[in-house]
């Protein structure tokens, strides 16, 4: 039976999200996916979709809104690959008490406004150009590591290179827990 891998959309959702099919034209054939589009989540309702809108309305409040219902579907322990605002509202949950097997967040935006860290196994990418990324300082503080990619910025998990990386690191988590 193959294992599950909830996926979480960046802030635009579907919108925007031609990328996603990269992700889960991988990852399909090994695990059993399931897809949420964060402003579904989230509950959001932005009459004008501009970034600014988007983000305003995560941050007042969808994130949590967000989080809230992440923990309301997910009962039984699974992997997660989650992007930018959903890397954010898959943290949160997993401090809630979101039952996870593995975090891989690529560019989740606000972790490093955080105090704590969720007790799982994680993988945290970050483009060396992101101005959301928390610092080294942030990082050494909370106890995680992040892996950092030279010549990117935020948005480096539209990249098909990263993306190849980002679904090997994954299939070699899930083949690697199998096997023992």
């Amino acid at each position: 039976m193959a294992e599950k891998l909830i996926v979480i959309s960046d802030m635009w959702g579907v919108k925007k999200g031609l990328w996603i099919t990269s992700y889960l034209g991988y990852l399909q054939q090994y695990f059993d996916i399931v897809f949420y589009d964060s402003q579904q989540l989230g509950n959001l309702d932005v009459t004008v979709s501009t970034e600014k809108n988007i983000h305003n309305a995560f941050v007042e409040g969808g994130i949590d809104t967000a989080a809230e219902h992440l923990l309301n579907k997910s009962l039984d322990p699974c992997h997660y690959l989650a992007f930018s605002t959903g890397g954010t509202i898959a943290w949160k949950a997993a401090l809630r008490g979101l039952p996870m097997k593995s975090l891989t967040a690529v560019s989740p935006t606000r972790i490093r406004l955080e105090k704590e860290k969720p007790d799982i196994p994680m993988r945290l990418t970050f483009g060396a150009k992101d101005t959301f990324m928390p610092s080294a300082k942030w990082a050494k503080a909370i106890g995680v590591k992040l892996d950092i990619i030279p010549n990117f910025g935020h948005d480096l998990y539209t990249d098909e290179k990263i993306i190849s990386d980002v679904c090997l690191g994954l299939l070699q988590k899930v083949t690697s827990t199998s096997i023992k």
